[in-house]
């Protein structure tokens, strides 16, 4: 990168936000874990540590967006994807990317606000610092979202200047127009909708949202700038960048060829082991990473050639890889269960455990799968001897024991987030100075920006929910929700059935850290009118996402799974349907046997 160099100053954005959140994420890691320290040890702590953290956060997050963005990888409804290439797919995505466009501009505009209104009333965290130096991550990070969303609305330049001046106009007169509150709000939400469906990014719907309410109200862009302000610095929220950082060290570090070697060493004894191998590493992977379909890339292009070389046909490897990559979603420290716990205002640590039996019973039934598999076709097993045994522990050790030390951390009293400081330090430690996979600043950088590139696209969605939910709220709408079912529906079973299918459909267009943000809301107070266990409804909600990353037409990881092996979406889903019932199955005991999430809480007395 030189002066000379005419992409300089773009190049020169990419390494500073990748530093700046890098540096914010090492802060979020560090100070949970000096506290502990200081206290133990000396007697003294850090003033505002919790506050610090939580602020570091919030820039993690911000900027995490604005790296997705970049990256082209805010979430968004699978269906835009669905518009077939050519003119069409291009005015489409200029549509979605002009209310985007515009959304992110306002929401920027509220941050300039925010910081100008926390600069003049002076508030410090401690030592002199002020809050608003955090804060200018809201204008610097939706303006730079704002601006890559034009920038990936057209091909050429002349198309995204057009894009970029109608979305500058768009920006200027919704802040500046007097008559929200005297006309009718549904063209704009109507607007809204069909930009989501087009593919704009699902932030700016809940942003969009949240806007046309709060100028309906005669309220400014700050005031849903200050909702995202309250929920991207909650308690518990560092836990999900922090596990997040130690998933992508860890996939960073090539430790998926130890693990195999482990995982077989130890399963592939078992009749069709290579398969039941296959459904254990891929939850075993997926819980520390957070989303499947990071399991089907990462895992995919090792796992595959391992079925098929074993003589698997190639129809049940492509199945089994596709649904083995939303397994582990129910087991610690499952990041979607701890979104659960922060929106639904659950102990997590209560989730961690109601979703272990769950999470046994879905790994179980495609091990089963797995099993009969290399029945009936009689492939080959791996003799179990203790000296590949005890050699996989030992070129495993360090992946096998991160595992340990998040539940051993846990079980000692630490928090959930200083469990996951905990394990984003020992994760790196081990990739930077003992398997040295992270050699540079440079490939610091690097994983750091994708493993908060994934982060952004989740924590900004959060951001925005707030003003979205409030929404709801003003117009009544979880209120009328539970009357509706109160009403119509008598028994909890029903509603629980009812639940199945809006999820299996949600989960099938939308990711699961969405659905959980925008869905969850909706759906406990009326699970309370039913004496719904919240640890219970949360415990549903995870397993039927999961099985809603394989739904057909446009199920997550059928997209996923298709660029990876370049199959096919439809022979995918073929593939994969008898994993799918088997799955179904298994949700369906986890909804109607309540004893499997509420068991093992009742025996530690939670």
């Amino acid at each position: 990168m030189t002066a000379g160099d005419p992409g300089w100053p773009r190049a020169l954005v990419r390494r500073s936000e990748e530093f700046v959140a890098t540096v914010a994420a090492f802060g979020i890691i560090l100070l949970p874990l000096s506290e502990v320290v200081l206290r133990r040890f000396f007697s003294t702590g850090i003033d505002g540590q919790a506050t610090f953290a939580n602020q570091l956060t919030l820039i993690v997050g911000l900027v995490g967006a604005a790296i997705a963005a970049r990256e082209g990888k805010l979430l968004a409804l699978a269906t835009g994807a669905m518009v077939p290439e050519g003119i069409w797919r291009r005015l489409t995505t200029a549509a979605a990317a002009i209310v985007g466009g515009v959304v992110s501009a306002v929401l920027a505009l509220g941050g300039v606000g925010l910081v100008q209104f926390q600069r003049d009333t002076g508030n410090v965290i401690a030592y002199g610092v002020p809050f608003w130096w955090f804060y200018l991550a809201f204008p610097f990070a939706f303006a730079l979202i704002a601006a890559r969303i034009v920038r990936k609305s057209w091909p050429t330049w002349r198309g995204q200047l057009v894009v970029g001046a109608v979305v500058a106009a768009g920006a200027w007169y919704a802040t500046r127009w007097d008559g929200w509150m005297d006309t009718a709000q549904w063209p704009w939400f109507l607007a809204l909708a069909l930009a989501a469906v087009l593919g704009m990014p699902i932030f700016a719907l809940l942003g969009g949202a949240a806007l046309i309410v709060g100028f309906g109200q005669g309220d400014n862009a700050i005031q849903a700038i200050i909702g995202g302000l309250d929920q991207l610095t909650s308690a518990d929220l560092p836990a999900i960048p922090l596990f997040t950082i130690a998933g992508f060290l860890l996939a960073e570090g090539h430790s998926s060829e130890r693990l195999l070697r482990f995982f077989r060493a130890f399963f592939g004894w078992m009749p069709g082991g290579t398969a039941v191998v296959t459904a254990v590493f891929c939850a075993f992977f997926t819980l520390f990473t957070g989303g499947s379909g990071v399991t089907i890339l990462a895992l995919g292009g090792l796992l595959l050639p391992a079925l098929l070389a074993d003589g698997y046909r190639e129809r049940f490897a492509l199945g089994m890889l596709t649904a083995a990559g939303s397994l582990g979603l129910l087991f610690p420290p499952s990041l979607p269960l701890i979104l659960y716990g922060i929106v639904a205002q659950q102990p997590i640590g209560d989730l961690f455990i109601g979703g272990f039996l769950p999470g046994s019973l879905m790994l179980g039934a495609l091990m089963a799968m797995g099993v009969r598999e290399g029945y009936v076709s009689k492939r080959p097993r791996q003799p179990f001897t203790l000296r590949e045994a005890a050699a996989s522990i030992w070129v495993a050790k360090w992946e096998l024991l991160l595992p340990v030390v998040i539940l051993g951390s846990l079980l000692a009293g630490a928090t959930t987030v200083q469990s996951s400081a905990l394990a984003a330090l020992f994760a790196f430690v081990v990739q930077r100075f003992i398997h040295r996979s992270v050699t540079s600043l440079h490939d610091v950088l690097r994983v750091m920006g994708k493993s908060i590139a994934l982060v952004g696209g989740i924590l900004i969605i959060l951001a925005v929910a707030r003003g979205f939910t409030d929404a709801l709220v003003f117009a009544n709408l979880p209120q009328q929700l539970v009357d509706w079912t109160t009403a119509n529906v008598h028994s909890p079973w029903v509603f629980l059935l009812g639940l199945n299918l809006v999820l299996l459909v949600v989960g099938g267009i939308m990711d699961i850290f969405s659905a959980v943000i925008v869905i969850v809301p909706l759906v406990v107070p009326i699970a309370a009118q039913f004496g719904i266990h919240p640890v219970h409804l949360g415990v549903i909600f995870i397993a039927n996402s999961e099985l809603g990353y394989l739904t057909p037409p446009v199920g997550e990881n059928l997209f996923v799974a298709s660029y990876r092996f370049n199959k096919p979406i439809m022979e995918l889903a073929r593939a994969m349907l008898p994993m799918y019932v088997i799955l179904l199955v298994g949700v369906l005991l986890i909804t109607y046997w309540p004893w499997l999430t509420t068991g093992l809480l009742g025996l530690f007395g939670r």
